[in-house]
């Protein structure tokens, strides 16, 4: 089986981006990263990408002339990489319709909670661990899911359920998730490098 091409868009730090790196150098996934779209300049994702000799592409929303060439900007890059398969590794925008039309099922995205629990717009990062440690949950965890039209509400491919501890913080418990998101989103991308994933109305069948 040929390797697929991935794109990567981050945010931050991008650890989960050093995850698919780490796992395609080791020939753990079926597939080469051919391009990492960032949208802010401090993005440690950018150093990341540049000590793994991957094109780095920065596009930013409020330097664009307007959300819908930002979303085109997006698009174009990403087929002009020639992508098969798209990883949102701590990418923090909506993508456009058009990208989702042409991807659909083939853009995976992790959060670190377990939907529909705390997810949705403004959700991302500490603000989840601290809304979750604010209601006295007693499980968090994160979600690997597909890409839809809105915010995380793809079909779900993987969850990991994750105690919260009576002593825990923000901080504490992000780094008892983030090892889970890192190996599950692995495994998704693994999955969808070889054509393992289907979906049957939000349901996600492991073939």
């Amino acid at each position: 089986m040929p390797l697929k091409n991935i794109a990567v868009l981050a945010s931050g730090s991008g650890t989960n981006f050093q995850a698919i790196i780490d796992a395609a150098a080791a020939g753990r996934i079926n597939g080469h990263i051919v391009r990492l779209i960032y949208n802010r300049k401090d993005a440690f994702a950018v150093e990341r990408a540049r000590l793994a000799g991957i094109p780095a592409v920065y596009i930013n929303r409020k330097t664009s002339p307007s959300d819908e060439a930002f979303y085109r900007h997006i698009h174009e890059e990403l087929l002009g990489s020639g992508a098969d398969i798209v990883v949102l590794a701590g990418w923090l925008e909506m993508l456009g319709a058009d990208t989702v039309r042409r991807f659909r099922n083939r853009i995976v995205n992790t959060h670190p909670a377990l939907i529909p629990a705390f997810c949705g717009k403004g959700m991302y990062g500490h603000h989840v661990h601290e809304a979750v440690l604010a209601c006295g949950a007693k499980v968090s965890g994160c979600t690997i899911h597909l890409v839809d039209e809105e915010y995380d509400s793809g079909p779900i491919v993987f969850q990991q359920a994750v105690d919260v501890l009576p002593d825990d913080t923000a901080e504490t418990l992000a780094a008892r998730i983030l090892p889970h998101e890192h190996r599950l989103l692995v495994e998704a991308v693994r999955l969808l490098c070889e054509d393992r994933l289907a979906v049957e109305g939000r349901k996600v069948i492991l073939l």
